[in-house]
């Protein structure tokens, strides 16, 4: 599958994603809620905002998303107050107060009061209310609003058009210098004439009447330029210019499912996906977070930090293929914590994953700060076709020759290269940058008489070029090549790597970077936990896993068979081949699976008992099935699902009574189950 086919993929999940959205039952807007959109943020809500708004369903999500879309405009989020909501309200209340008098619509809705909402007050207001042959004119001059994409100084004129209702914006390309008289009856679209007569009557105002950015020259044009009009329109937009959406998405996608304190604080992060294969086959995919902040628990000296990081890995038609929890845990000291504040956090891991098309999704929790981040990827595990493949290149600040005798994997390791990676992918011109990937299928042929090309492009041009013979690489598949940045000039680059043999392109990957124009960028430090090597059976055993949530229930089988035998004592692969076993139609093979465990002198898991007890019952012992179950309930309380299996038992057994009492208790625990009621109403027939 080639890249284009991957981004029309992903532009399918999103469009799937937004769908759904769309199909949401749609509800009336109370009226709290609609007088917020509708009134007192219409004027700095995006447009994305506030269709992400209109798709929510509950008060609650309503509430928090209003805490949410002030949180996002905080600029100290961690004081007390708000200073930009605070603000705003001042605002409104002002124009509700002083702009609106001449018209019976309130202040936020005028022309005056929309810009004062925008952009604050001006820095200077000259007004001409009383000239004769003028209708009245304000012009509002603002400086140091270049944030917001706005020229160093400008004006705003607003005007009576016809001298009567409420003062309108005025545009020197739509309405002229013409607009601005009470008796000019000159050519309409001789703009050039029209001003030397309001010139004459005011000079102050016909300089703002072609132009409402100072020292910008019309008068060669003879008529006002479009730059004038593009301002208005950038005045317009400037408030929602400044915002990042990104939080309104992920509120949506995840309201859901992180708890509600959350769901207001959304922080974006650097992200950067990699697959990379083991000499096995066996592909891994390899992931790396960098939170744009890290809050912290401070106590006296020490600083915890707690995050919990989950995953999914999904098929595109959203069957679960792989999922996984897990915390990262840091207690930092004074020295270690100012290393924290200087430079970013990278989280990195990895794991196996079996060949497909996946949408992989991560969301990481700050339990400190109740602040989430996530990201979505759609992962290309090729599998043994095509026989020629090169993995994505991997970028970095620098690489390290891993110590042969270290077995261990470490994310970002590509063979023995391991590559100090960033996610940001923004280096320094004095770094070197790594350039690491794979490439597979080789025949002896094209490894004597192959090359690596490299080349870079800037803007669409190629601005360096490298070839490397693939005889000179010696640690193949494996590939790492070093680049100087001296010579290259701060920018955006793209880089293409491929294998070229007798004149033809045989395959090929990118990878993109940024060159900044700071001396350095802050290099990240790295959390990543111990992974066992790559013979390790755990591996087997999540590819096992897989399988078998995808249905391949006999490949499943072989792995996780394999993983049993080399993990005698785990639960886990006894789990999941007493699985496999049900999923054949083979519950005689999951009870010996299970038994060691449930005669173990610990408790074993709860759903070492619920498998036991199932396998127990396909094999039609239903009163060993009951035994266990009994001691299930002994060791964990009893819940609906364990309730309604222990009936089931005593129907088999012919124990009517028994098994409507139990499942009448089933039902006072969750009322909601048809079936259960439908057992009940045949046992009361056969009464």
């Amino acid at each position: 599958m080639n890249r284009r086919s991957i981004a029309i993929i992903a532009a399918a999940v999103a469009l799937a994603f937004l769908a759904g959205d769309v199909r949401a039952q749609k509800t009336a807007l109370p009226a709290v809620y609609k007088k917020w959109l509708d009134e007192e943020v219409v004027h700095i809500i995006t447009p994305l905002e506030r269709d992400v708004f209109l798709k929510l369903q509950t008060d609650r999500e309503r509430d928090s998303f209003v805490e949410a879309f002030w949180k996002h405009r905080d600029p100290t989020p961690y004081s007390p107050e708000n200073e930009f909501k605070a603000e705003h309200y001042r605002r409104i209340n002002y124009v509700n107060k002083y702009y609106g008098r001449t018209s019976p619509m309130p202040g936020w809705r005028s022309d005056r009061g929309r810009v004062y909402i925008i952009l604050g007050e001006p820095n200077d207001i000259q007004k001409f209310d009383n000239e004769a042959g003028l209708y009245p004119v304000e012009i509002w001059f603002y400086q140091n609003k270049e944030s917001f994409g706005l020229p160093t100084g400008f004006h705003v004129v607003f005007y009576q058009r016809g001298g009567l209702g409420d003062y309108r914006i005025y545009s020197p390309a739509k309405d002229g210098p013409q607009a601005l008289m009470t008796s000019y009856t000159g050519d309409p679209l001789d703009y050039q004439t029209a001003y030397q007569f309001l010139s004459e009557i005011e000079p102050t105002v016909a300089d703002v009447s072609m132009s409402l950015i100072p020292g910008e020259s019309t008068m060669g044009m003879g008529r006002p330029s479009l730059a004038s009009d593009m301002l208005i329109q950038k005045v317009e937009n400037a408030s929602r210019a400044q915002v990042e959406e990104m939080y309104a998405k992920k509120f949506l996608q995840y309201k859901d499912m992180v708890e509600v304190e959350y769901t207001a604080n959304y922080l974006d992060c650097g992200t950067l996906t990699k697959v990379s294969r083991e000499p096995s086959g066996t592909y891994f995919v390899h992931y790396a977070v960098e939170p744009k902040r890290l809050s912290v628990e401070s106590y006296e000296s020490h600083h915890a930090i707690s995050l919990k990081v989950n995953g999914t890995v999904m098929t595109l038609d959203g069957k679960l293929v792989f999922q996984f929890e897990k915390p990262v845990s840091m207690t930092l000291d004074e020295n270690q914590m100012k290393t924290a504040n200087a430079q970013p956090l990278n989280l990195l891991d990895m794991f196996p994953l079996i060949p497909g098309t996946y949408k992989l999704s991560v969301l990481v929790k700050n339990d400190v700060s109740k602040e989430f981040m996530s990201f979505e990827e759609i992962l290309l595990i090729p599998g043994d076709a095509p026989a020629l493949q090169m993995t994505s290149p991997v970028l970095g600040s620098k690489a390290i020759r891993a110590d042969a005798s270290q077995k261990p994997l470490r994310p970002f390791q590509i063979g023995p290269f391991q590559i100090l990676i960033q996610p940001t992918r923004v280096f320094a011109r004095k770094d070197t940058l790594a350039v690491a990937f794979q490439v597979s299928g080789l025949s002896e042929a094209q490894k004597r008489s192959g090359q690596i090309r490299f080349v870079f492009t800037r803007n669409g041009q190629p601005v360096f070029d490298r070839v490397k013979p693939l005889a000179e690489c010696s640690d193949l598949p494996d590939i790492l090549t070093e680049f100087s940045l001296a010579d290259f000039v701060p920018a955006h680059y793209n880089l293409k790597v491929s294998v070229v043999d007798d004149g033809r392109e045989l395959v090929a990957g990118t990878e993109e970077f940024d060159l900044s124009f700071r001396d350095a960028v802050p290099k990240p430090w790295y959390y990543t936990k111990r992974l066992p090597e790559a013979a390790d059976p755990v591996y087997a055993l999540i590819i096992g896993s897989q399988l078998f949530n995808i249905g391949r229930l006999e490949e499943a089988k072989g792995f996780v068979e394999r993983a049993y035998r080399q993990l005698p004592g785990s639960a886990d692969a006894a789990l999941s081949l007493a699985r496999i076993h049900l999923a054949l139609g083979q519950p005689e093979k999951a009870v010996p699976v299970l038994d060691p465990f449930l005669d173990a002198s610990q408790t074993p898991k709860y759903e070492i008992y619920v498998l036991a007890g199932q396998a127990l019952q396909r094999t039609g012992d239903f009163a060993g099935a009951l035994s266990i179950f009994d001691r299930a309930v002994s060791h964990f309380g009893v819940n609906a699902n364990l309730l309604n299996m222990i009936g089931d038992s005593y129907a088999r057994l012919g124990r009517p009574k028994d098994a409507q009492a139990v499942w009448e208790k089933s039902l006072e625990i969750n009322s909601n189950q048809p079936e259960i009621k439908k057992k009940l109403d045949g046992l009361k027939e056969k009464k």
